[in-house]
């Protein structure tokens, strides 16, 4: 399965859906030639990007604060099944600007990347295996997931199955 479209009705909504997300790249979802998995996150300010990474973060048993990394720019977390580095690029003026963040390093080994405003990176930020594109106002949200490899792919199909399922993660 390819895409996925659905609605989101409040912030719970929102973190499991990033919980299903980790659940299906907890599965072995490892590129074959070593690169990292990328999500693109995007929408406005507000749309629920930090809080669907913050449901990612919490799927792989991550406790602590996840606050967007505005300032920082990319945020790692050393966890033990995965490195995850959770990236915002809406202060970026040029796509230029990326070179210095040492993405080589950050897109490969297997890791997995959050990216929060991607297109602002340019040809700079990796394509993504998946880009999840969120908007709405008040407590809900709409969503709309689109798979661009294999490994999106599958992340699509076992979100699809789960939320059939009924499954809470």
């Amino acid at each position: 399965m390819r895409d996925f479209n659905g609605q989101l009705e409040n912030e719970a909504a929102t973190l499991h859906i990033g919980r299903l997300l980790a659940a299906a790249t907890l599965e072995g979802l490892q590129a074959p030639d070593g690169s990292a998995t990328v999500i693109h996150l995007h929408g406005e300010l507000g749309a629920g990007k930090t809080t669907l990474a913050r449901g990612i973060l919490h799927g792989y048993g991550y406790e602590g604060p996840v606050k967007s990394p505005t300032y920082t720019l990319v945020e790692p977390y050393e966890l033990d099944r995965r490195r995850i580095y959770h990236f915002d690029l809406y202060r970026l003026a040029d796509p230029g600007e990326v070179e210095f963040l040492g993405t080589e390093d950050y897109f490969a080994g297997g890791n997995l990347c959050i990216v929060e405003w991607a297109r602002r990176g340019g040809e700079r930020i990796p394509s993504a295996d998946l880009e999840i594109e969120l908007w709405g106002e008040g407590a809900g949200r709409s969503i709309a997931c689109t798979a661009h490899t294999g490994a999106g792919i599958e992340m699509v199909t076992e979100i699809v199955k789960k939320l059939r399922a009924g499954v809470d993660v």
